[in-house]
Order: structure tokens, then sequence, then C-alpha cells
């Protein structure tokens, strides 16, 4: 298996559009610009739910409206998964540019293989039960455990992936 694995980051990575973005002095760049753009999308709506889960900026009943973390979640929704999807597109092309290298480097298996797919399990749960959070006056404890878990796992993930440089050769 990871023979067929590296064969196949070897493949990606020589296909042509990745040599074009490796190649190229403005395209990298601009690939990342991409891929930033959508992180910065992403991690910021959901942050701004999870903030809202761990009761800031939470109006008080008898201000009229309630502010509803499933409100807020609802309004982001369609900016929140558009974040996800250019994010996941920049990095994958961001990843084809050295697939090889990203594949055996630990930083970037932890980041991808572990930290992630967790993040975005929590995450699908959090949009599924604000609603049921939101029946509470204050946020109950799993909200906030949840709320905060979301943003633990992000700055995780963030750690991760500035630490690819740095193993590099490991």
């Amino acid at each position: 298996m990871h023979s067929l694995l590296l064969h196949l980051c070897e493949w990606l990575q020589n296909t042509r559009w990745a040599l074009a973005i490796s190649g190229s002095t403005w395209a990298y760049p601009y690939v990342q610009l991409i891929h930033f753009t959508g992180l910065s999308l992403w991690v910021g709506t959901s942050v701004a739910v999870d903030l809202r889960l761990l009761g800031v900026g939470r109006r008080p009943a008898a201000a009229g409206k309630r502010a509803a973390s499933a409100e807020l979640s609802d309004a982001l929704f369609v900016w929140n998964w558009l974040g996800f999807l250019i994010a996941v597109t920049g990095g994958f092309m961001l990843f084809a540019t050295a697939a090889s290298t990203f594949i055996v480097n630990s930083a970037f298996r932890l980041k991808v293989g572990i930290l992630l797919p967790l993040a975005l399990i929590l995450h699908i749960v959090i949009q599924r039960k604000a609603r049921v959070w939101d029946q509470a006056a204050q946020p109950p404890l799993a909200a906030r455990i949840a709320g905060l878990g979301e943003i633990l796992f992000w700055l995780a993930i963030a750690t991760a992936a500035a630490s690819i440089p740095y193993f590099e050769h490991i």
C-alpha cells in the first residue's frame, strides 16, 4: 500500500498542471492565496459560531431577539462550506506540487490524517446540535466544550501546518 501511495504521489506531482504551479514564479503564491482565502472563510465562520457557543456575543433574552448559535450557524453555513471547498482546492493544488515529499512528512500526516478529520467531525456535530444547545438560557457545558474543542483543533491544525517545513527530512 505504501509503495502504491508513493507512486500515486509521484504521478500527481508530475502532472502538467502541478509542474506548472511548482515551476512558476507567480502561480505558487497565487495558489497559496487561494488556500489561505478559503481557510480564512472556513475557520473565521467556524470560530464565530464556536465563540457564540462559549457565550461570547450572546444577547440577554430581555434584549428582544436572542443571538442564537444556531441562527449564526445557519447564516454562515454557505460561506463556511464555500470556504472549506476553496481551502481544500487550494490545499490539494499545493499538495500536488510536492506530493511525494508531503505524504511522508510527519507533520503533514498528523494534520491531514488525524487532526483534520477529527475537527471536521466535531464541526458537523456542532452544526447539527446548535439548535438543541440554544434551547437553554446559557450554553450547556457540552456546547462550551465543543466550541472550545473546535477552536483548539484549528489551532493544532495551524501548528501542524506551520511545522511541515521542520519535519521535511525526518
